[in-house]
């Protein structure tokens, strides 16, 4: 049974409130003055899981270690066949793994593409049973590979789709379609955390106003056709949105959001928000709504009527870097429709935050604003952590697989009802 939303201040915390059903609920009006506190630089001690360790999931639940000895996993996605392919971003190159035994443990694993520069998103197309390629987004392009259902390795060499993505600063580039395939979404996060040289620019043409100077075509999600073109702004404002989905429901396109730094531990939030087209979310001179960018001296007020509010706050510098919506079975029916984060933890915190899976509550389709713990106990101690949440991914079975990338670790979470 989760506990009671924590609103206002009981919102916010560190690692110590973390409990698998502590829920939270965090509004525009909750949200402290900029430099409330002063900002920190505290990095993560990644360090080897301590023995004995074990993870926290709510009571029917299950963490088991699915598979380790990965370069630096980050996205999951599940094919159509039920292999899992894994972008192992540190080795450069994509991943499958074919489980055995109802999917508690890989049974075999190949190596279905190598030589990729920073690999993040995958994406099966088209949707459906029976896709004919697998793209990837890397940090600088987006390539295809000829794939059939069952294959373990590419087909032929890489199909260049998008020749060209902007590359440095925030490197993750997630890639999804829309449920009939007929639209390709890139996401492309900004190249640091502010860009002040906007500020002398002309009006942006909202509401597809994008970032500029070294941000053209940054800090937004990208729409395109499945052969590559032509590319257009699909959605702004969007700092980093490090990892994209597709609610089945209502074919929404979801993004999570790592926001800005520097403001002070619980400014501003991160966030998930379904994604509006010709929507703009505010950076670099808004944050969450209209609040003002207190460092880009006021510049561009006249945007503050056109930003548009996300769905879910996030504790800030929790950085969400997954997402993925529950359409399984095996887990209790009320889970069914909601959305799991992943939230990697921050260097811009005094107190840690994230280094867990949070679940995102829905009812009738729609978020509720309430996030919970569902997946906790990676952080070990105020200066150590030993995991990173980073992917999800819905098994064939039912179960969510979670990769981190601070061990180079999958997990399984799997439900058995209590008899």
């Amino acid at each position: 049974m989760a506990d009671s939303v924590r609103t206002g201040s009981a919102a916010f915390g560190d690692w110590r409130a973390d409990s698998p059903g502590v829920a939270r609920k965090i509004t525009p009006d909750d949200l402290p003055a900029p430099f409330a506190d002063r900002s920190a630089a505290r990095g993560p001690s990644v360090i080897v899981r301590p023995a004995g360790a074990a993870l926290r999931v709510p009571v029917g639940f299950e963490a088991t270690l699915f598979a380790t000895g990965l370069d630096e996993p980050r996205t999951l996605r599940t094919a159509p066949n039920g292999d899992i392919f894994v972008a192992e971003s540190g080795a450069g190159q994509i991943r499958v793994l074919r489980t055995t035994d109802g999917g508690a443990r890989p049974g075999s694993a190949a190596v279905f593409a190598s030589g990729l520069n920073l690999p993040f998103g995958i994406a099966f197309w088209p949707p459906g049973p029976a896709p004919r390629f697998v793209y990837v987004g890397e940090t600088n392009r987006v390539v295809r590979y000829p794939y059939q259902v069952g294959d373990l390795q590419a087909r032929g060499p890489a199909q260049v789709v998008v020749r060209r993505l902007p590359d440095g600063g925030h490197w993750t580039r997630d890639v999804v379609f829309s449920p009939d395939g007929s639209r390709m979404f890139v996401a492309v996060g900004s190249s640091g955390n502010l860009d002040r040289d906007l500020t002398g620019l002309p009006p942006p043409d909202l509401p597809l106003g994008a970032a500029w100077g070294d941000n053209l075509d940054r800090a937004d999600v990208l729409e395109l056709t499945p052969g590559g073109g032509p590319i257009q702004v699909f959605a702004t404002g969007l700092r980093n949105c490090s990892a994209e989905a597709i609610q089945r429901a209502s074919g929404a396109l979801w993004c999570v959001v790592n926001e800005r730094d520097g403001l002070g531990d619980n400014l501003p939030p991160d966030y998930a928000t379904h994604v509006e087209p010709g929507a703009f979310y505010g950076w670099p001179w808004f944050y969450i709504g209209g609040h003002p960018e207190p460092r880009m001296d006021g510049a561009r007020a006249d945007v503050a009527g056109h930003v548009t509010l996300p769905d879910v706050l996030i504790q800030a510098h929790s950085a969400p870097l997954g997402i993925a919506f529950y359409d399984g079975t095996t887990f209790p029916p009320e889970y069914r429709g909601d959305a799991f984060v992943a939230l990697h933890g921050s260097w811009n915190r005094s107190q840690r935050t994230g280094y867990k899976v949070v679940r995102l509550r829905f009812a009738d389709g729609h978020p509720t604003g309430v996030y919970e713990d569902f997946l906790t106990g990676f952080v070990a101690s105020d200066q150590a952590v030993w995991g990173r949440p980073v992917g999800l991914t819905v098994l064939q079975d039912g179960s969510l697989l979670v990769s981190e990338d601070g061990n180079g670790t999958l997990w399984r979470v799997s439900y058995r009802p209590i008899q």
